[in-house]
């Protein structure tokens, strides 16, 4: 993003009426490479192709902010990585990780990989050191550093499902995986921060906090994700979950989070009631059956019909109720922002 999108962004946190509905998007490497035709694999390891790309994106939607902006990741395989977790690579596709054959006694007991030197983070971590003074040239800056939550990482480890029985079978287990995540999300997000040189804020992404009910959230998923973000205070904190759940949206206030991407399922009117009204709202067109696969003229209509469940002028991006899905064309990106310029 450019500095003057940066400034929006705290403005609108801020609580600052704008005068547009200001448009943001969260991509990375399931929607650049398709839509600029280029190889997967190539976008996500060679630092010349991923410059590139990002350029491209941002040079052709220059009213559009980039959410974290020049987001270097292997799709959701840097955490695993560096757990051990075979990762396959595609040209045409995103990494697909393979969770390991681990019992949950198994799993209480690992290490917390050092992100400075295990998996593909050191990777990640050199290409924003080599790549950051290119960015800065060509009028860009990265202020975001993003990670995936500590739930998220470890059900990338050991399934969804097994995940989810260890919480009600394996309790004591699950609390100390969860301590050995936590504490690799928070040293990952550092290690990000200290490798560039104007990050203000992060961005933690962890959708199965939107598998569980409201006990077992504040048991298994609020504690570890407060002690992420209390761990960055003064900065500008981010926190996605596009599950239809709401279990946790009372919560977010204790978070400490400044804004909120969220599903599509949910109104925007029913999420600014239940997270109140200090939390910066970003979404809520459907990122699949609209932004992706609708006409421009539906994705228009559609966007101005959910800012009209948002009357006030603050507290809110613009954006897709998730991230931008793989397929999603230019029209209807340039669709989104016309309207979202037109509703205010």
């Amino acid at each position: 993003m450019r500095p003057e999108q940066w400034d929006i962004i705290k403005r609108c946190v801020s609580g600052e009426p704008m005068a547009e509905a200001p448009v943001a998007l969260i991509v990375d490497s399931p929607w650049i490479p398709g839509v600029l035709g280029i190889s997967t694999l190539d976008y996500l390891t060679v630092p010349e192709v991923w410059l590139e790309a990002n350029l491209a994106i941002e040079n052709r939607f220059p009213d559009v902010i980039f959410v974290p902006g020049f987001w270097s990741e292997i799709g959701m395989a840097a955490e695993p990585s560096g757990f051990g977790c075979r990762v396959s690579l595609y040209h045409e596709k995103t990494p697909v990780v393979h969770t390991r054959d681990w019992n949950m006694a198994d799993l209480a007991q690992l290490s917390v990989p050092d992100p400075r030197l295990d998996g593909f983070m050191p990777m990640i971590l050199n290409y924003y050191r080599r790549l950051e003074p290119r960015i800065r040239d060509a009028g860009h800056v990265i202020k975001v550093v993003a990670a995936r939550g500590p739930l998220t990482v470890a059900t990338h480890l050991m399934g969804v499902s097994n995940f989810l029985l260890a919480m009600k079978l394996q309790r004591e287990e699950t609390h100390k995986f969860l301590r050995t995540t936590t504490t690799l999300v928070r040293t990952w997000l550092e290690a990000q921060a200290e490798a560039l040189s104007e990050v203000e804020s992060i961005l933690v992404l962890d959708d199965i906090a939107g598998f569980v009910s409201p006990k077992d959230y504040q048991e298994f998923a609020h504690p570890y994700l407060k002690e992420i973000f209390d761990s960055f205070p003064g900065w500008l904190k981010m926190f996605h979950n596009d599950t239809d759940n709401p279990a946790s949206y009372r919560f977010l206030n204790d978070l400490g989070i400044h804004l909120f991407n969220f599903t599509h399922l949910q109104p925007l009117h029913k999420v600014r009631e239940l997270v109140g009204p200090d939390i910066c709202l970003m979404g809520n067109v459907p990122p699949l059956d609209m932004l992706c696969k609708g006409t421009p003229d539906e994705v228009r209509r559609y966007t101005r019909e959910s800012l009209q469940l948002h009357p006030e002028r603050t507290r809110l991006l613009v954006s897709a109720g998730g991230g931008t899905s793989p397929g999603t064309p230019m029209a209807n990106i340039d669709a989104m922002l016309e309207a979202a310029r037109e509703a205010w």
